[in-house]
């Protein structure tokens, strides 16, 4: 099992995760974690990361529904970003939309490509 102390964490102990669909390639959303939510996540399968405004841990899916298995976590080269391969279920943006990268600059604009979902 990864060692989260060969982690390169920043200043408040945190790291960027990048979730990505397995299957599909896109990207669903960015989020932190500490040392705990890397070990949590990978010892239970459920994604959890750590929320900056609430000062605690978040595991995707637990209010919403819209869970993340994981499938997979990838370290970068330089240990300091983690890329978590997962299998979503639902959205997984707080809009409601798949993914959090909703609004493309095209042409110097803002342009939203992605509308919420039905639910």
């Amino acid at each position: 099992m990864l060692d989260p102390t060969t982690l390169r964490f920043d200043a408040n102990g945190l790291i960027p995760a990048i979730a990505q669909d397995a299957e599909s390639g896109d990207v669903l959303m960015m989020a932190w974690m500490n040392a705990e939510a890397v070990t949590r996540s990978l010892q239970t399968g459920r994604v959890t990361y750590w929320s900056r405004s609430r000062q605690s841990f978040w595991i995707k899916g637990e209010t919403s529904g819209h869970v993340q298995k994981l499938v997979e976590m990838r370290v970068d080269c330089d240990r300091d970003c983690l890329l978590v391969l997962v299998q979503q279920e639902g959205p997984a943006c707080h809009t409601n939309r798949r993914s959090c990268f909703y609004t493309a600059i095209r042409d110097g604009e803002e342009v939203e490509i992605m509308a919420p979902t039905a639910e």
